[in-house]
Protein backbone atom coordinates (compact mmCIF):
# COMPACT_ATOMS: atom_id res chain seq x y z
CA UNK A 1 0.00 0.00 0.00
CA UNK A 2 1.44 3.42 -0.92
CA UNK A 3 2.37 5.96 1.69
CA UNK A 4 1.96 9.16 -0.02
CA UNK A 5 0.40 12.02 1.73
CA UNK A 6 -2.90 11.66 -1.19
CA UNK A 7 -3.00 7.96 0.14
CA UNK A 8 -5.71 7.61 2.14
CA UNK A 9 -7.67 10.17 0.47
CA UNK A 10 -8.08 7.48 -2.41
CA UNK A 11 -8.73 4.89 0.15
CA UNK A 12 -12.30 4.10 0.09
CA UNK A 13 -13.03 2.08 3.08
CA UNK A 14 -10.94 4.12 4.97
CA UNK A 15 -12.87 7.20 4.40
CA UNK A 16 -16.40 4.95 5.33
CA UNK A 17 -14.49 4.67 8.99
CA UNK A 18 -13.54 8.51 9.19
CA UNK A 19 -17.27 9.39 8.26
CA UNK A 20 -18.65 6.78 11.02
CA UNK A 21 -16.04 8.59 13.39
CA UNK A 22 -16.66 11.60 11.94
CA UNK A 23 -20.40 11.75 13.16
CA UNK A 24 -19.70 9.65 16.43
CA UNK A 25 -17.40 11.86 17.68
CA UNK A 26 -19.61 14.35 17.52
CA UNK A 27 -22.22 13.04 19.41
CA UNK A 28 -19.84 11.74 21.83
CA UNK A 29 -18.63 15.70 22.74
CA UNK A 30 -22.71 15.90 23.46
CA UNK A 31 -22.70 13.34 26.22
CA UNK A 32 -19.30 14.50 27.49
CA UNK A 33 -20.59 17.79 28.14
CA UNK A 34 -24.12 16.77 28.63
CA UNK A 35 -24.42 14.34 31.40
CA UNK A 36 -22.42 17.15 34.01
CA UNK A 37 -24.78 19.54 32.73
CA UNK A 38 -28.17 17.56 33.44
CA UNK A 39 -27.00 16.60 36.90
CA UNK A 40 -25.94 20.33 37.49
CA UNK A 41 -28.86 21.94 35.49
CA UNK A 42 -31.86 19.61 36.11
CA UNK A 43 -30.50 17.88 39.62
CA UNK A 44 -28.38 20.51 41.20
CA UNK A 45 -25.28 17.90 41.24
CA UNK A 46 -23.00 18.95 43.77
CA UNK A 47 -18.90 19.21 43.49
CA UNK A 48 -18.93 15.87 45.25
CA UNK A 49 -21.72 14.32 42.86
CA UNK A 50 -20.08 15.58 39.50
CA UNK A 51 -16.69 13.88 40.83
CA UNK A 52 -18.40 10.56 41.30
CA UNK A 53 -20.11 10.81 37.66
CA UNK A 54 -16.99 11.93 36.00
CA UNK A 55 -15.34 8.84 38.18
CA UNK A 56 -18.30 6.46 36.93
CA UNK A 57 -17.98 7.65 33.38
CA UNK A 58 -14.25 6.83 33.26
CA UNK A 59 -14.42 3.89 35.37
CA UNK A 60 -15.30 1.13 33.68
CA UNK A 61 -12.01 1.73 31.10
CA UNK A 62 -10.04 -0.39 34.27
CA UNK A 63 -12.81 -3.51 33.88
CA UNK A 64 -13.17 -3.29 30.16
CA UNK A 65 -9.80 -2.79 29.48
CA UNK A 66 -7.94 -5.19 31.13
CA UNK A 67 -10.60 -8.01 30.55
CA UNK A 68 -11.40 -7.26 27.37
CA UNK A 69 -8.47 -6.68 25.52
CA UNK A 70 -8.19 -10.67 24.62
CA UNK A 71 -11.37 -10.72 23.45
CA UNK A 72 -11.25 -8.19 21.08
CA UNK A 73 -8.02 -9.73 19.86
CA UNK A 74 -9.30 -13.24 19.28
CA UNK A 75 -12.25 -11.62 17.55
CA UNK A 76 -12.93 -9.73 14.30
CA UNK A 77 -12.78 -5.83 15.41
CA UNK A 78 -15.32 -4.00 13.00
CA UNK A 79 -18.25 -5.96 14.48
CA UNK A 80 -17.19 -5.09 17.99
CA UNK A 81 -17.47 -1.46 16.90
CA UNK A 82 -20.50 -1.78 15.08
CA UNK A 83 -22.41 -3.29 18.32
CA UNK A 84 -21.05 -1.04 20.36
CA UNK A 85 -22.68 1.97 18.84
CA UNK A 86 -25.97 0.54 18.93
CA UNK A 87 -25.51 -0.35 22.38
CA UNK A 88 -24.64 3.32 23.24
CA UNK A 89 -27.18 5.05 20.91
CA UNK A 90 -29.93 2.91 23.25
CA UNK A 91 -28.48 3.96 26.59
CA UNK A 92 -28.60 7.31 25.47
CA UNK A 93 -32.16 7.32 24.23
CA UNK A 94 -33.23 6.09 27.71
CA UNK A 95 -32.14 9.53 29.47
CA UNK A 96 -34.76 11.64 28.06
CA UNK A 97 -37.29 8.82 28.00
CA UNK A 98 -37.09 9.01 31.42
CA UNK A 99 -37.06 12.96 32.17
CA UNK A 100 -40.48 12.70 29.31
CA UNK A 101 -42.07 10.57 32.35
CA UNK A 102 -40.66 12.67 34.90
CA UNK A 103 -38.46 9.67 36.57
CA UNK A 104 -34.85 11.14 35.99
CA UNK A 105 -32.56 10.66 38.72
CA UNK A 106 -28.97 11.10 39.37
CA UNK A 107 -28.80 7.20 39.88
CA UNK A 108 -30.25 7.14 36.40
CA UNK A 109 -27.13 9.54 35.15
CA UNK A 110 -24.45 7.48 37.41
CA UNK A 111 -25.76 4.18 35.23
CA UNK A 112 -25.58 5.27 31.84
CA UNK A 113 -22.02 6.96 32.31
CA UNK A 114 -20.90 3.68 33.45
CA UNK A 115 -22.79 2.01 30.19
CA UNK A 116 -21.33 4.46 27.70
CA UNK A 117 -17.93 4.02 29.28
CA UNK A 118 -17.74 1.05 29.25
CA UNK A 119 -18.71 0.54 25.71
CA UNK A 120 -17.32 3.14 24.57
CA UNK A 121 -13.77 1.52 25.57
CA UNK A 122 -14.56 -1.36 24.19
CA UNK A 123 -15.16 0.70 21.00
CA UNK A 124 -11.75 2.06 20.60
CA UNK A 125 -9.88 -0.33 21.62
CA UNK A 126 -11.48 -2.77 18.58
CA UNK A 127 -10.73 0.94 16.30
CA UNK A 128 -7.19 1.14 17.83
CA UNK A 129 -6.95 -2.78 16.69
CA UNK A 130 -8.33 -2.54 13.76
CA UNK A 131 -6.63 0.31 11.92
CA UNK A 132 -3.15 -1.12 10.91
CA UNK A 133 -4.71 -3.68 8.93
CA UNK A 134 -6.78 -1.62 7.74
CA UNK A 135 -4.06 1.08 6.06
CA UNK A 136 -1.08 -0.84 6.99
CA UNK A 137 1.48 0.32 9.48
CA UNK A 138 3.41 3.09 6.95
CA UNK A 139 -0.04 4.79 7.00
CA UNK A 140 -0.54 4.71 10.63
CA UNK A 141 0.67 8.86 11.17
CA UNK A 142 -1.72 9.89 8.55
CA UNK A 143 -4.67 7.71 9.39
CA UNK A 144 -4.14 8.52 12.79
CA UNK A 145 -3.85 12.49 12.49
CA UNK A 146 -6.79 12.26 9.99
CA UNK A 147 -8.90 10.88 12.76
CA UNK A 148 -7.47 13.34 15.58
CA UNK A 149 -8.90 16.02 12.91
CA UNK A 150 -12.19 14.46 13.06
CA UNK A 151 -11.75 14.60 16.88
CA UNK A 152 -10.98 18.01 16.47
CA UNK A 153 -13.85 18.80 14.20
CA UNK A 154 -16.19 17.30 16.60
CA UNK A 155 -14.88 19.28 19.67
CA UNK A 156 -15.69 22.84 17.64
CA UNK A 157 -18.98 21.78 16.95
CA UNK A 158 -20.11 19.18 19.57
CA UNK A 159 -19.97 21.59 22.58
CA UNK A 160 -21.20 24.26 20.83
CA UNK A 161 -23.87 22.61 19.38
CA UNK A 162 -24.53 21.21 23.33
CA UNK A 163 -24.39 24.57 24.47
CA UNK A 164 -27.05 25.67 22.47
CA UNK A 165 -29.47 22.18 22.45
CA UNK A 166 -29.06 22.77 26.32
CA UNK A 167 -30.19 26.44 26.09
CA UNK A 168 -33.23 25.75 23.58
CA UNK A 169 -34.46 22.39 24.71
CA UNK A 170 -34.22 21.10 28.52
CA UNK A 171 -31.29 19.30 29.19
CA UNK A 172 -31.99 15.95 29.18
CA UNK A 173 -34.20 16.00 26.09
CA UNK A 174 -30.98 17.41 24.15
CA UNK A 175 -28.83 14.43 24.97
CA UNK A 176 -31.48 12.29 22.34
CA UNK A 177 -29.50 14.00 19.21
CA UNK A 178 -26.46 11.95 20.47
CA UNK A 179 -28.43 8.54 19.60
CA UNK A 180 -29.06 9.39 15.94
CA UNK A 181 -24.80 10.16 15.71
CA UNK A 182 -23.99 6.48 17.19
CA UNK A 183 -27.01 4.55 14.73
CA UNK A 184 -25.73 6.81 11.94
CA UNK A 185 -22.13 5.62 12.88
CA UNK A 186 -22.88 1.74 12.78
CA UNK A 187 -24.83 2.24 9.42
CA UNK A 188 -21.72 3.72 7.54
CA UNK A 189 -18.89 1.05 9.67
CA UNK A 190 -21.54 -1.41 8.26
CA UNK A 191 -20.72 -0.36 4.83
CA UNK A 192 -16.64 -1.19 4.97
CA UNK A 193 -15.90 -3.93 2.38
CA UNK A 194 -12.36 -4.86 2.62
CA UNK A 195 -11.84 -7.78 4.97
CA UNK A 196 -9.74 -7.86 8.30
CA UNK A 197 -6.76 -9.72 8.73
CA UNK A 198 -7.97 -13.10 10.32
CA UNK A 199 -7.38 -12.88 14.19
CA UNK A 200 -4.34 -15.62 15.15
CA UNK A 201 -6.34 -18.16 16.83
CA UNK A 202 -5.29 -18.31 20.81
CA UNK A 203 -6.89 -20.05 23.38
CA UNK A 204 -8.75 -18.00 26.24
CA UNK A 205 -5.96 -18.01 29.30
CA UNK A 206 -7.25 -18.39 32.76
CA UNK A 207 -8.59 -15.20 34.12
CA UNK A 208 -6.30 -13.43 36.02
CA UNK A 209 -3.43 -13.89 33.23
CA UNK A 210 -5.70 -12.49 30.98
CA UNK A 211 -6.84 -9.62 32.56
CA UNK A 212 -2.58 -8.57 33.18
CA UNK A 213 -1.57 -9.91 29.41
CA UNK A 214 -2.07 -7.03 27.56
CA UNK A 215 -0.11 -5.03 30.73
CA UNK A 216 3.10 -7.34 30.68
CA UNK A 217 3.56 -7.33 26.73
CA UNK A 218 3.10 -3.43 27.05
CA UNK A 219 5.81 -3.29 30.27
CA UNK A 220 8.27 -5.37 28.10
CA UNK A 221 9.03 -2.83 25.83
CA UNK A 222 11.06 -0.12 28.18
CA UNK A 223 9.22 2.83 25.70
CA UNK A 224 6.01 1.70 25.62
CA UNK A 225 6.46 1.02 29.74
CA UNK A 226 7.20 4.97 29.63
CA UNK A 227 4.04 5.86 27.49
CA UNK A 228 2.05 3.72 30.13
CA UNK A 229 3.16 5.85 33.82
CA UNK A 230 2.85 9.09 31.49
CA UNK A 231 -0.78 8.13 30.89
CA UNK A 232 -1.03 7.13 34.51
CA UNK A 233 -0.06 10.47 35.66
CA UNK A 234 -2.37 12.53 33.09
CA UNK A 235 -5.27 10.37 34.26
CA UNK A 236 -5.06 11.15 37.59
CA UNK A 237 -4.38 14.72 36.82
CA UNK A 238 -6.86 15.22 34.40
CA UNK A 239 -9.23 13.58 36.50
CA UNK A 240 -9.18 16.86 38.49
CA UNK A 241 -10.45 18.58 35.43
CA UNK A 242 -12.92 16.02 34.30
CA UNK A 243 -14.95 16.54 37.54
CA UNK A 244 -14.22 20.57 37.85
CA UNK A 245 -14.09 22.24 34.73
CA UNK A 246 -18.61 22.71 34.24
CA UNK A 247 -18.76 23.57 37.59
CA UNK A 248 -15.64 26.21 37.79
CA UNK A 249 -17.06 27.61 34.47
CA UNK A 250 -20.43 27.92 35.36
CA UNK A 251 -20.46 28.73 39.17
CA UNK A 252 -17.10 30.03 39.24
CA UNK A 253 -16.75 32.09 35.93
CA UNK A 254 -20.10 32.34 35.20
CA UNK A 255 -20.77 31.36 31.95
CA UNK A 256 -23.84 30.54 30.26
CA UNK A 257 -23.98 26.67 28.70
CA UNK A 258 -23.96 28.22 25.56
CA UNK A 259 -20.70 30.37 25.87
CA UNK A 260 -19.42 27.13 27.98
CA UNK A 261 -20.23 25.68 24.14
CA UNK A 262 -18.64 27.97 22.03
CA UNK A 263 -15.33 28.12 24.69
CA UNK A 264 -14.55 23.99 24.69
CA UNK A 265 -15.18 24.62 21.00
CA UNK A 266 -12.31 26.76 20.63
CA UNK A 267 -10.32 23.51 22.07
CA UNK A 268 -11.73 21.94 18.77
CA UNK A 269 -9.47 24.46 16.51
CA UNK A 270 -6.27 23.78 18.71
CA UNK A 271 -6.82 19.98 18.27
CA UNK A 272 -7.26 20.56 14.60
CA UNK A 273 -4.17 22.18 14.53
CA UNK A 274 -2.24 19.68 17.01
CA UNK A 275 -3.73 17.03 14.21
CA UNK A 276 -1.85 18.90 11.65
CA UNK A 277 1.12 19.41 13.19
CA UNK A 278 2.19 16.09 14.49
CA UNK A 279 3.48 14.68 11.53
CA UNK A 280 5.58 17.89 10.55
CA UNK A 281 6.65 18.19 15.13
CA UNK A 282 7.90 14.26 13.87
CA UNK A 283 10.12 15.42 11.33
CA UNK A 284 11.40 18.36 12.71
CA UNK A 285 12.61 16.77 15.92
CA UNK A 286 11.69 13.17 15.62
CA UNK A 287 8.81 10.94 17.38
CA UNK A 288 10.16 10.97 20.93
CA UNK A 289 11.14 14.75 21.29
CA UNK A 290 7.69 15.74 19.50
CA UNK A 291 6.29 13.48 22.29
CA UNK A 292 7.65 15.60 25.16
CA UNK A 293 7.47 19.25 23.75
CA UNK A 294 3.97 18.83 23.02
CA UNK A 295 3.43 17.53 26.13
CA UNK A 296 4.72 20.36 28.41
CA UNK A 297 3.27 23.17 26.61
CA UNK A 298 0.09 20.89 26.81
CA UNK A 299 0.26 21.11 30.52
CA UNK A 300 1.28 25.10 30.49
CA UNK A 301 -1.59 25.93 28.44
CA UNK A 302 -3.79 24.09 31.45
CA UNK A 303 -2.23 26.91 33.82
CA UNK A 304 -4.81 29.28 32.62
CA UNK A 305 -7.48 27.48 34.06
CA UNK A 306 -7.02 28.39 37.32
CA UNK A 307 -5.73 31.92 36.93
CA UNK A 308 -9.03 32.82 34.63
CA UNK A 309 -10.70 35.92 36.50
CA UNK A 310 -14.11 35.41 37.45
CA UNK A 311 -16.25 37.19 35.43
CA UNK A 312 -17.51 35.70 32.31
CA UNK A 313 -15.99 38.25 29.32
CA UNK A 314 -12.67 37.63 31.13
CA UNK A 315 -12.64 34.12 32.40
CA UNK A 316 -14.11 33.02 28.86
CA UNK A 317 -10.74 34.52 27.15
CA UNK A 318 -8.35 32.78 29.75
CA UNK A 319 -10.49 29.85 28.75
CA UNK A 320 -10.48 29.77 25.15
CA UNK A 321 -6.22 30.36 24.89
CA UNK A 322 -6.39 27.15 27.48
CA UNK A 323 -8.59 24.91 25.40
CA UNK A 324 -6.03 25.92 22.02
CA UNK A 325 -3.05 25.69 23.40
CA UNK A 326 -3.82 22.29 26.13
CA UNK A 327 -6.08 20.63 23.53
CA UNK A 328 -3.27 21.29 20.34
CA UNK A 329 -0.37 20.01 22.04
CA UNK A 330 -2.20 17.30 23.92
CA UNK A 331 -4.06 16.08 20.31
CA UNK A 332 -0.13 16.11 19.10
CA UNK A 333 1.14 14.29 21.80
CA UNK A 334 -1.69 11.43 22.07
CA UNK A 335 -1.31 11.17 18.03
CA UNK A 336 2.18 10.29 18.05
CA UNK A 337 2.32 7.97 21.21
CA UNK A 338 -0.90 6.24 19.77
CA UNK A 339 0.93 5.94 16.31
CA UNK A 340 4.44 4.71 18.08
CA UNK A 341 2.40 2.35 20.16
CA UNK A 342 1.25 0.92 17.19
CA UNK A 343 4.15 0.67 14.92
CA UNK A 344 6.17 -1.27 17.66
CA UNK A 345 3.87 -4.11 18.44
CA UNK A 346 3.07 -7.08 16.37
CA UNK A 347 -1.14 -6.60 15.69
CA UNK A 348 -2.24 -9.86 17.40
CA UNK A 349 -1.30 -8.08 20.86
CA UNK A 350 -2.93 -4.25 20.06
CA UNK A 351 -6.31 -5.25 21.85
CA UNK A 352 -5.02 -6.90 24.50
CA UNK A 353 -1.70 -3.62 24.65
CA UNK A 354 -4.72 -0.79 24.43
CA UNK A 355 -7.01 -2.71 26.49
CA UNK A 356 -4.40 -2.01 29.22
CA UNK A 357 -3.42 1.63 28.61
CA UNK A 358 -7.46 2.47 28.25
CA UNK A 359 -7.43 0.71 32.31
CA UNK A 360 -4.10 2.33 33.06
CA UNK A 361 -6.49 5.98 32.03
CA UNK A 362 -9.88 4.71 33.06
CA UNK A 363 -8.63 3.64 36.97
CA UNK A 364 -6.20 6.60 36.88
CA UNK A 365 -9.18 9.16 36.15
CA UNK A 366 -11.58 7.28 38.54
CA UNK A 367 -9.13 8.38 41.26
CA UNK A 368 -8.15 11.45 39.76
CA UNK A 369 -12.49 12.93 39.68
CA UNK A 370 -12.74 11.29 43.07
CA UNK A 371 -10.00 13.43 44.88
CA UNK A 372 -10.65 16.11 42.53
CA UNK A 373 -14.21 16.60 44.09
CA UNK A 374 -13.12 15.97 47.45
CA UNK A 375 -10.30 18.56 47.68
CA UNK A 376 -12.56 21.20 45.54
CA UNK A 377 -15.16 20.72 48.79
CA UNK A 378 -12.65 21.26 50.90
CA UNK A 379 -10.20 23.85 49.70
CA UNK A 380 -11.97 25.11 46.79
CA UNK A 381 -12.47 24.34 42.83
CA UNK A 382 -10.09 27.02 41.47
CA UNK A 383 -6.99 25.73 43.96
CA UNK A 384 -7.80 22.49 43.39
CA UNK A 385 -7.47 22.88 39.33
CA UNK A 386 -3.83 24.67 40.47
CA UNK A 387 -2.69 21.64 41.90
CA UNK A 388 -4.14 19.40 38.88
CA UNK A 389 -1.85 21.69 36.74
CA UNK A 390 1.16 20.96 38.50
CA UNK A 391 0.67 17.67 38.24
CA UNK A 392 0.55 17.47 34.52
CA UNK A 393 4.01 18.43 34.70
CA UNK A 394 5.08 14.72 35.87
CA UNK A 395 4.05 12.67 32.48
CA UNK A 396 6.67 15.17 30.11
CA UNK A 397 9.17 14.55 32.71
CA UNK A 398 8.70 10.29 33.22
CA UNK A 399 9.03 10.21 29.46
CA UNK A 400 12.09 12.80 29.61
CA UNK A 401 14.05 10.17 31.50
CA UNK A 402 13.20 7.26 29.42
CA UNK A 403 14.89 6.05 26.44
CA UNK A 404 11.75 7.61 24.07
CA UNK A 405 13.84 10.55 24.64
CA UNK A 406 15.93 8.99 22.09
CA UNK A 407 13.49 7.66 19.46
CA UNK A 408 13.39 9.53 15.80
CA UNK A 409 11.44 7.33 14.03
CA UNK A 410 8.07 5.27 14.47
CA UNK A 411 10.37 2.14 13.78
CA UNK A 412 11.75 2.82 17.77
Amino acid sequence: MSSSKASLWRHPDFMRLWSAQTVSSLGARITREGLPMVAVLSLGASPGTLGILAALSSGPALIVGLAGGGAVDRMARRPVMVWTDLFRAAVILTIPVAAWLQALSIWHLFAAAVLVGASSVLFNMADHAYLPGLIGTEALVEGNSKLATTESVAEIGGPAVAGLLFQVLTAPIALAVNAATYLASAVMLGTIRSKEPPPIPEPPQVWYREVTEGIRLGWHDPRIRALFLAGASNGVFYGFFAALYILFAVKVLGLTTSQLGVTIAFGGLGALGGAFIAPALTRMVGVGPAIIAASILGAGSALLIPLAPADPAGGMTFLILSQLGGDGFGVASAVLAGSLRQSLLPQEVLGRVGGAFQAVAGGTVVVGSLLGGSLAAAIGTRETLMIGVCGLFIAPLIVLASPLRKVRTMEG
